[in-house]
């Protein structure tokens, strides 16, 4: 193991990245429609079905999740990395001309934006928002859940975007369960 040092962004994001998470598109529809490319996302809890998405309170989608209370997420398949990297580019347009060469339709429970292609789709509404450094941590109740045709996600992993293909243990390599 090597030597312990102490905790810096740079340091934390070293660490994180070799932790591999799913990335779905984060969106919000209405008068602040809005689209990021996120990984800060967790199931958390079945009854009552709550999940949660983390946000920077520098970046517009903090202003917007906070304006309209509704949010939805859309699971990204591992083909769709080039929409994942042009909804993580800063320099894209705002407003509903982000979404002008995407094919998405309108969530009909909270109207923000789902992409078409995506492997699955959550609409969501705020219940708790709570700050937590730098970001806020917000709680959606479940209002839809939809499953697309199955196929591989896109993960990030390492500083890069990667398919999720499942693969099989090396050899002498027993897992048990």
């Amino acid at each position: 193991m090597s030597d312990q040092q102490q905790a810096t962004p740079a340091s934390l994001r070293d660490v994180m990245s070799r932790f591999a998470t799913g990335v779905m598109l984060l969106t919000v529809g209405g008068e602040h429609i809005h689209g990021m490319t996120a990984n800060a996302f967790s199931s958390v809890s079945l009854e009552p079905s709550l999940v949660l998405c983390c946000v920077a309170h520098s970046a517009v989608m903090h202003r917007s999740i906070s304006a309209e209370r509704r949010f939805a997420m859309s699971i990204m398949a591992a083909d769709q990395e080039a929409l994942a990297r042009y909804f993580a580019d800063k320099s894209r347009p705002l407003g509903p001309s982000q979404f002008a060469a995407v094919d998405w339709y309108p969530g009909p429970l909270s109207g923000a934006p789902l992409l078409a292609g995506a492997l699955a789709w959550l609409e969501c509404e705020i219940i708790e928002a709570h700050d937590s450094g730098d970001h806020s941590i917000f709680i959606g109740s479940v209002l839809s859940s939809l499953t697309g045709p199955a196929g591989e996600g896109l993960i990030f992993y390492g500083g890069k975007f990667r398919p999720g293909a499942a693969k099989p243990a090396a050899p002498g390599v027993r897992i048990t369960r």
